[in-house]
């Protein structure tokens, strides 16, 4: 068994009572003893539950999924960090294979793949297709393949997630997750792990038409920071097709019949413009990013060899002072 001192498990809850028992049990068992369980106001005896199994708890001051974590991350001083849901579908005993990236320097994001192992009835062909969507809308517009990006199964370093910008309150807190990973270079690797049908006693707070929707948004919110080249070309080519549209009726109705739409023919000539100044600025945008981020990795480099030099002078300072140490030299 590995020693996990530095990792802290984090657990958001909400009416979890039939199944936190178990998820607390399951990692402590793992010898992850320090599980915070972050709690948006259950009213079935979560919060007691997860106490009674040794976890930290604190009950969140909003409500959300996104909310709970990105409050918990505030309250966490350990270095890493292991996320999953109270439901019981992720297993504790995956928690190495998860880890493993992260403690070996391999990574410093790791996301567990639900679809490497999934068992029969863990999710309706519903979320299938919409996941396949949205992973799918994640590769088009941010350009990685996460393989499982709504994954909640997923280990990080505080230190990494301290440079990420998170603001979602719901389900889309991962799809933040995933995207500023991309967006920062951050290391990240993606793992298998199996994912198990939710007991039948215990309810699901996910809803899918409503969730995926807010989903997808976000994905394209967040390409005008990520992608702007997408971003703003993808609003720009369809006011160019929509002017082209617009023009091709106004001069079939003018060639074949002889009659003028003025005002449908400036519309037009404004939604091609339009479209093309948005090209140009989707361009321009991605240009800036791109050297704004290549800065960035530059300065976090210094950053990081800062830190080892200081690192270094620290133990040859420890070092020094042993060797002038009477006791030390009388040995």
């Amino acid at each position: 068994m590995d020693d996990y001192d530095d990792v802290c498990v984090l657990v958001p809850t909400y009416n979890e009572a039939e199944t936190i028992g178990e998820v607390v049990e399951g990692f402590q068992a793992t010898g992850l003893e320090n599980v915070l369980v972050v709690d948006g106001g259950s009213e079935d005896g979560t919060q007691s539950i997860a106490s009674d199994h040794g976890a930290r708890v604190v009950q969140q001051s909003g409500s959300g999924k996104g909310q709970a974590i990105r409050e918990a991350l505030g309250l966490i001083d350990a270095p890493y960090v292991l996320m999953a849901d109270g439901d019981a579908t992720y297993r504790p005993e995956d928690a190495d294979r998860v880890l493993e990236p992260l403690l070996s320097g391999e990574a410093e994001h790791v996301i567990g793949n639900r679809f490497a192992d999934m068992e029969p009835g863990a999710m309706t062909r519903l979320n299938r297709i919409g996941n396949r969507l949205i992973n799918g809308t994640f590769r088009l517009v941010h350009g990685r393949d996460l393989q499982d990006i709504l994954s909640g199964y997923r280990a990080f370093t505080r230190s990494s997630v301290e440079r990420f910008t998170l603001t979602s309150d719901g389900f889309g807190i991962e799809t933040e997750l995933s995207v500023e990973c991309v967006k920062h270079g951050v290391t990240t690797a993606v793992v298998p792990i199996t994912y198990r049908s939710r007991p039948a006693e215990s309810e699901t707070n996910l809803r899918p038409f409503r969730d995926g929707a807010v989903i997808l948004l976000t994905l394209y919110q967040m390409a005008k920071t990520n992608n702007p080249l997408f971003y703003f070309g993808s609003v720009g080519v369809v006011a160019v097709l929509a002017g082209l549209l617009l023009a091709g009726f106004v001069g079939f109705r003018w060639f074949a019949r002889g009659i003028s739409h003025e005002v449908l023919a400036l519309v037009s000539g404004v939604s091609i413009l339009l479209g093309i100044q948005l090209l140009m600025f989707g361009v321009l945008s991605d240009l800036i990013v791109s050297v704004n981020r290549e800065h960035n990795r530059q300065i976090d480099r210094v950053v990081r060899e800062l830190e080892a030099l200081r690192t270094e002078q620290a133990r040859s300072t420890a070092t020094d002072g042993r060797g002038d140490d009477p006791e030390t030299q009388d040995r």
